[in-house]
Parts: C-alpha cells; structure tokens; sequence
C-alpha cells in the first residue's frame, strides 16, 4: 500500500535510505552517505514523501521523495527490491504530476534501466562535484490520451 509518510516513519526511511545508497552507489564511499545522513535526515520531511507499506506486515518496503516535479529519490528496501514496489512508488508521483525529472549517477545502470523502462529520456549529462561521479538527467512527460 502507498500512503504518505508520517514523522514517526522517518527513522526507518533512513536506514532504507543509508542502506540502498550503501548497495547501489558501491562506487561512493560510505562516509559520504554517513556524513550525509543527518543533513538528509532534517531536510526529508521537508519534500513530499510517500511511502510503500506491507499491507500484511506493516513494514515499510521504501519510499519516494518529490519536490514540485523533481524526484529526490527513491528507496526500496533490498528485501522488497525487483517486487514492483519503486514502480508504485513512481506511479504514485506520476498520478500527481505532467512531468518529472531526477538525477541518477551514469555508473547505477540499475536504475538507469528502471527509469527508461517507465519511459523516462535522458536530457543531460553533468558532473557531481560531491562525489566526483557522471550523473544523468532525466525527464519523463505524461502523454496525451
């Protein structure tokens, strides 16, 4: 189930959150995350997050981040990854927007292809100062019915 966060979520958002940037940016070094967290952590409840929770269990599988038409992230549990969940959590934004756009890093060919298989286009490469890393940008827009 999608439902939006609440405060008392936000410290399991942010395991998700270090752990699934610990799996897939296995290129960035942990401190980066770590040096991050607290920073993340204030600035979270601060974007509009939505959050998928087991119906049966009522754990959180992960959740999405947007501020206005950017996506700030998405997270899925390693546990819950590959069972359709970020491709909820990415309809939820979609239904509330005609556009979107993100940022993900050119070596997370993971979600490089999720992204492309829920129609996002690249539209622009750039350089990632804080992690010296490639980064792509990129944009999805609703089509017309």
């Amino acid at each position: 189930m999608i439902r939006p966060f609440k405060p008392s979520d936000l410290d399991e958002l942010m395991l998700i959150w270090l752990k699934t940037n610990y799996e897939a940016h296995h290129y960035i070094a942990k401190s980066y995350w770590e040096s991050n967290f607290e920073n993340v952590k204030e600035l979270l409840p601060q974007a509009t997050i939505m959050v998928a929770e087991n119906k049966q269990t009522h754990k959180i599988e992960g959740f999405i981040g947007t501020m206005a038409t950017f996506i700030a992230g998405i997270f899925v549990d390693s546990a819950s990854q590959s069972n359709g969940i970020g491709k909820l959590l990415l309809d939820s934004a979609k239904a509330h927007s005609s556009e979107l756009l993100l940022e993900v890093y050119q070596k997370n060919t993971k979600a490089i292809a999720f992204y492309q298989r829920e129609d996002f286009v690249i539209t622009a490469e750039k350089h990632d100062e804080d992690t010296n890393e490639a980064a792509l940008v990129m944009k999805w827009t609703k089509t017309k019915d």
